[in-house]
């Protein structure tokens, strides 16, 4: 059974964000499964520290993004869901390819939504652990 109340394909996700911050790092959705999301980003000097690895805001910036993303999909279109809290846990240092975010659910509910991601290099390897917490709202109708 599917979480979403708002059905999108990767390739509209990938447009919405396509002139924001996923697009200038890379970030693509590739998959929308019945209880996750997907999404890769390019290692590279784009998204590298200066030390030549994967920058730990890089992988945050990922995660927040799948995460966001997926809850975004939770929500009925009168609400909006928006990050609230973010923690990372950096395990293994990748200097090239490309990562893999997972986001799923750990908790979904009117107010708020708990996501798990997952970062994993090409090989299935885990390179970050992350929690994010969104707050859902009401829209407000724009000025």
């Amino acid at each position: 059974m599917s979480i979403w109340r708002t059905v999108a394909t990767p390739a509209e996700l990938n447009d919405r964000g396509s002139r924001t911050l996923p697009g200038y790092l890379g970030i693509r959705v590739i998959e929308i499964g019945a209880d996750y999301l997907r999404a890769t980003m390019p290692v590279n000097e784009h998204t590298h520290q200066p030390f030549g690895v994967l920058h730990g805001g890089a992988s945050v910036a990922l995660a927040e993004t799948a995460g966001s993303l997926a809850a975004m999909l939770c929500v009925d279109p009168e609400h909006m869901a928006l990050g609230q809290d973010i923690n990372a846990n950096h395990l293994r240092s990748i200097s090239s390819g490309l990562v893999i975010a997972t986001a799923r659910p750990f908790h979904i509910g009117r107010t708020s939504h708990v996501w798990h991601i997952e970062i994993r290099d090409e090989q299935e390897r885990l390179v970050c652990v992350s929690r994010l917490t969104m707050a859902v709202v009401e829209r407000r109708a724009k000025p």
